[in-house]
């Protein structure tokens, strides 16, 4: 059994964005400072970080800062690089939780749909594509249009595109080497649940419905409408997908409904943006579940207190980029369940997820419509309200 100091600890997160600053605050009441690395002074994660290591993601140089400061290290961020963590893990006997090999399983698409595969998890038909030739043998095999994805560095929806032709593909991506393809999934609904792997037990959350829209989440909704039934496969799918990983975390399992049945889509191995309805829907949150998994504690109770339903803010999808400057808050917390939660970003991009919004109650629908409302109160358009 692995034992921190708790209170007195200090986790070293390999990022330092929204998922870092939400660990930290859930972190604090357990005594358990954050530390985290990342490359943008000032980041997101701070201050509700201890402090910032400003480096690159994979400086090995800064890594090792991190482990001489940590008793335990993890990584928000896919970017991370799973043999330096490994290596550092091992020259300060510091533990990195998920390990560096469940990183870098989950960093390959081809490599991770293998891993399921071998493991019986259910996910779409695919195929490996490093030419024209394969993807035409993809065609074949899957018809058109299937979904296209780069082996590595996309996440978040990015580096993932349908196309029809080989044409098409080389106008979406910069090369067909290093691809994958999957049968398109005529999905019913979106699912996913938050799993957590603790120190010899493992938890799962409610499943949620997410609401996408050009590979972006938009809303999630909690339980998801769907049966009792699907909402029970897709759990022990999420619990057999912790099953083909190693390490403790907790982990974002994406997941389709297809004519009742579970397919997986992606895996996170952090905590996930359908995942922020645990901040005020359950009796522990996502974020307090992995501090508590992260520092060898008992994992927290993850039963839902009421329904909820959560939206993302998100830059204006045609805006400029510029200095972010947020209006509307008064009118979006006229509704007095509405929880707002901030980043702390500096500038917002078109569709970057800049902040959210939760509200809990008892009908789905009406929370729906109140997330939405409170949602679309806020803006980045100047206002003197």
């Amino acid at each position: 059994m692995m034992t921190v100091p708790v209170p007195g600890a200090t986790v070293g997160v390999v990022g330092g964005g929204q998922l870092g600053r939400m660990l930290a605050e859930a972190a604090s009441p357990l005594g358990v400072d954050v530390v985290v690395l990342d490359p943008t002074p000032d980041c997101p994660a701070c201050p509700p970080a201890a402090d910032q290591i400003t480096a690159a993601f994979d400086d090995r140089d800064a890594i090792r800062e991190l482990a001489e400061r940590a008793d335990v290290l993890t990584y928000e961020i896919e970017l991370a690089d799973p043999a330096v963590l490994a290596d550092v893990s091992d020259e300060y006997d510091v533990p990195v939780h998920p390990s560096p090999g469940t990183l870098e399983t989950i960093q390959d698409k081809l490599v991770q749909n293998r891993a399921f595969e071998d493991a019986g998890v259910p996910v779409p038909p695919f195929r490996a594509v490093d030419d024209a030739d394969d993807l035409e043998a993809a065609f074949e095999a899957f018809g058109r249009p299937l979904m296209l994805k780069a082996r590595t560095g996309g996440y978040d929806g990015r580096g993932n595109a349908p196309v029809e032709s080989v044409a098409e593909a080389r106008e979406t991506f910069d090369g067909l080497d290093s691809m994958v393809a999957e049968k398109l999934v005529d999905f019913e609904r979106e699912l996913s649940v938050i799993a957590a792997s603790g120190d010899g037990e493992t938890a799962t959350f409610p499943v949620a419905e997410n609401v996408h829209e050009a590979e972006i989440l938009r809303e999630s909704v909690v339980p998801a409408r769907t049966s009792e039934r699907v909402r029970e496969e897709a759990t022990e799918v999420a619990r057999d997908v912790l099953d083909a990983l190693d390490g403790r975390g907790v982990f974002g399992v994406e997941l389709f409904e297809v004519d009742g049945r579970i397919l997986v889509n992606e895996i996170a191995p952090r905590p996930h943006n359908s995942g922020h309805y645990t901040i005020e829907g359950c009796h522990t949150s996502q974020f307090a579940q992995f501090a508590r998994a992260l520092c060898g504690l008992p994992l927290g109770d993850t039963t839902l207190r009421q329904p909820a339903v959560m939206a993302n803010v998100l830059g204006d999808p045609e805006g400029a980029e510029r200095p972010a400057e947020l209006a509307g808050v008064s009118s979006a917390l006229r509704d007095d369940r509405i929880a707002l939660h901030w980043y702390g970003k500096r500038d917002v991009r078109p569709l970057r997820k800049m902040g959210h919004v939760t509200v809990v109650g008892d009908d789905r629908g009406e929370l729906l419509m109140r997330a939405r409302a409170a949602r679309d109160a806020l803006s980045f358009t100047p206002s003197n309200s």
